[in-house]
This record gives structure tokens, sequence and C-alpha cells, in this order.
């Protein structure tokens, strides 16, 4: 694997574990503030934002797929026969 490739995938792999630890902390910062505020609790806001973590964590699922798919032809192997044992 190239040194481009492998360095995208480290990155990747970094985006991905910081969203998925940003949506916890939303989701811990959501139930807090959500009990002390009641109904002045900006729920349109949160959910908004829940929304656009949802699609960097599916940006970086489809990125995983395209660079393993890109990794796997320059390898000269064709990703649809791979199988995982």
């Amino acid at each position: 694997m190239a040194s481009a490739e492998s360095e995208a995938r480290k990155a990747l792999n970094r985006l991905r574990r910081a969203t998925e630890k940003a949506a916890r902390e939303l989701e811990a910062l959501r139930g807090s503030l959500e009990h002390a505020e009641g109904s002045d609790f900006p729920a349109d806001t949160y959910q908004e934002v829940d929304e656009a973590m949802r699609l960097i964590m599916d940006f970086s699922e489809e990125e995983a797929v395209r660079l393993q798919e890109k990794i796997l032809h320059a390898g000269g192997l064709e990703p649809g026969r791979v199988r995982r044992g």
C-alpha cells in the first residue's frame, strides 16, 4: 500500500472515531440540558446537529468502501471477489 493510501486510511479512521465520540458527547449534552431546561430545550436544533453527525458518519463509511476498492484494484484484485474468512 502506498504511503498516501495509508495516510488516507489513518485519517479516515481518525475522522470516524472523532465523529463517533462527538455523537456520544452530543447525546450526553442533550440528556443533561434536556433534563435541566425542560420545555426551553432547543430540540429542533439538536435534531439538526444529530442529522449532520449522521451525514458525516455515512460519508466516512462511503469513503472507507471507496478507498478499499481503490486499494484492491491497485493490487490487481476485484473488490467484489474478495472473501473474508
